[in-house]
């Protein structure tokens, strides 16, 4: 038990440490910017270094356990959650609700002079669906890893580590355009990342995992949803189904500034704010 707690404080110390040290940090190198900005650039650092770790640690599970995707076993697969998902899932939600505290502080809001019940409200409604993914993690991800996997399955836990690919390429186009850098090539070609690593490894993964089941038991794709039990196929569509809500709003985004960048009656300064805008509102 004192080992699982000393593994447990090593996540929850390392993801609020790198957010303070970024806080600090920041403010000396970008002078200009507002509290908000910091905070917004702070969260995406430390999400992306999150998304790091998550995804090597979901490459070595997949990589150990693609033998036999039932019984192989890596520690990895549970000791990851422990260490590092929960204490990150906790620590992001108090994060994400100061990014949104500052974003309408710096902008005089009067119901953001200082905390209350009133913001943590406007919160929670502004990022339903972002906090609820994270409760759902930490409230069934956690406890399907631990208890009720009948150690069993931990290549599809690998799998599930592999969605996080996708955040670094999202928080570098939401940093680039703090940097005022939207409209260079670089934010294009990530853009055209963000959307192929999202498809791939948030919603095509998913048959695969399917496929991958089906192989192992020599049944065809189409058969393997009634091959599990109900509770499997229905965890895997709450986790699914925001994914490609999601993805749908960044081909949307995707079109919109596509067209915006093809219009020449737009005015490069409107664009510019309305980019940027947009970006941080998502």
């Amino acid at each position: 038990m004192s080992r699982m707690l000393q593994v447990l404080a090593c996540g929850a110390v390392v993801f609020p440490g790198l957010f303070f040290a970024f806080r600090k940090i920041l403010p000396c190198v970008f002078k200009h910017w507002s509290d908000a900005d910091v905070v917004l650039v702070s969260e995406r650092l430390v999400s992306s270094i999150h998304a790091a770790m998550a995804t090597t640690a979901g490459a070595v599970v997949v990589s150990s356990c693609c033998g036999n995707v039932i019984n192989d076993r890596h520690w990895l697969a549970t000791y990851f959650v422990i260490w590092y998902g929960v204490p990150y899932m906790t620590y992001d939600i108090f994060a994400m609700y100061l990014s949104h505290y500052y974003r309408f502080h710096v902008k005089g809001h009067e119901d953001y002079k200082q905390h209350s019940l009133r913001t943590i409200n406007s919160f929670v409604r502004k990022e339903f669906l972002l906090v609820l993914h994270h409760i759902a993690l930490l409230t069934i991800l956690l406890p399907v890893t631990l208890f009720f996997r009948k150690d069993q399955g931990d290549f599809f836990i690998g799998c599930l580590f592999l969605t996080e690919l996708s955040t670094p390429f999202v928080s570098l186009g939401k940093i680039l355009i703090q940097l005022s850098l939207q409209d260079s090539w670089l934010h294009k070609v990530n853009g055209g990342m963000v959307l192929l690593t999202f498809f791939m490894c948030r919603i095509a993964l998913f048959p695969f995992m399917y496929w991958m089941y089906g192989r192992h038991y020599s049944i065809p794709l189409y058969s393997v949803p009634f091959h599990l039990p109900l509770s499997a196929n229905l965890g895997n569509l709450c986790i699914l189904a925001p994914q490609v809500y999601w993805f749908v709003l960044l081909c949307r985004k995707g079109y919109r500034l596509y067209q915006r960048s093809r219009s020449p009656a737009s005015s490069p300064t409107a664009d510019t704010a309305a980019v940027t805008d947009s970006s941080k509102d998502d």
